[in-house]
C-alpha cells in the first residue's frame, strides 16, 4: 500500500469525510490551489526541516511563509535548515510537492500552525502531485490529534512522535 492509499485508509478509519480531487501535476502550493479551484490560504503546505534534534514536518497555510526564527525557538535549536530534495525523498519516498501534512506517516514530529484551522476547509496534495484531498479543518485536526499531541519537551529530542500546535508562519 502506497502513502496515498494509507492516507485514504486512515481517513476512512476515522470516518472523516473528504473529497479527492484529481488534477494535472502540481509541484507547488500555488499551482495546486489553482488546479483545485480553491484559495491558496486553505492549502496545507508541508515542509521538512532539520534541527539539532533531527527532522520535523512543519505545516502552515500555503499563503504564509515559515518563520525560521520562531521555529528555532520552538525547536530549541540554533541550527535549522530545509531538507534537501534527496533527504526528502529518502525520508518520505515522495518528491517535492507531494508530501502530505502528516509527519507521523514518516516517523516525523509534526508542527502545525493553528492559523490553518481558521478556514472552514483544508486541502493538500495527498502523497501525489496529481491527487489532492479536501476536508473540513476540524476533521484535519481530528486526524492529527489521533496521532497524539505532544508537549515541547517530547517533540525536542525524544523518541516520541506526535503533533504540536505552534505559531510558526508569517
Amino acid at each position: 500500500m502506497d502513502v496515498h492509499e494509507k492516507l485514504i485508509s486512515f481517513f476512512d478509519s476515522l470516518s472523516i469525510t473528504y473529497t479527492i480531487i484529481e488534477h494535472g501535476e502540481t509541484p507547488s502550493s500555488l499551482e495546486s490551489a489553482k488546479a483545485r479551484g480553491e484559495p491558496l490560504k486553505i492549502g496545507a503546505k508541508a515542509i521538512i526541516v532539520k534541527s539539532k534534534h533531527g527532522f520535523s514536518l512543519c505545516v502552515m497555510p500555503a499563503d504564509r511563509r515559515l518563520d525560521t526564527k520562531v521555529l528555532k525557538k520552538v525547536l530549541r535549536s540554533k541550527s535549522l535548515r530545509f531538507a534537501s530534495l534527496e533527504e526528502l525523498e529518502e525520508i518520505t519516498g515522495l518528491c517535492k510537492g507531494a508530501v502530505p501534512p502528516f509527519g507521523c506517516f514518516f516517523a516525523l514530529n509534526t508542527i502545525v500552525d493553528p492559523l490553518l484551522f481558521s478556514e472552514e476547509n483544508v486541502a493538500f496534495n495527498a502523497a501525489s502531485l496529481v491527487k489532492s484531498v479536501k476536508m473540513k479543518s476540524v476533521d484535519y485536526k481530528k486526524a492529527l490529534e489521533s496521532f497524539g499531541v505532544v508537549g515541547s519537551d517530547d517533540a525536542n529530542g525524544s523518541d516520541t512522535v506526535g503533533v504540536r500546535f505552534e505559531n510558526i508562519s508569517c
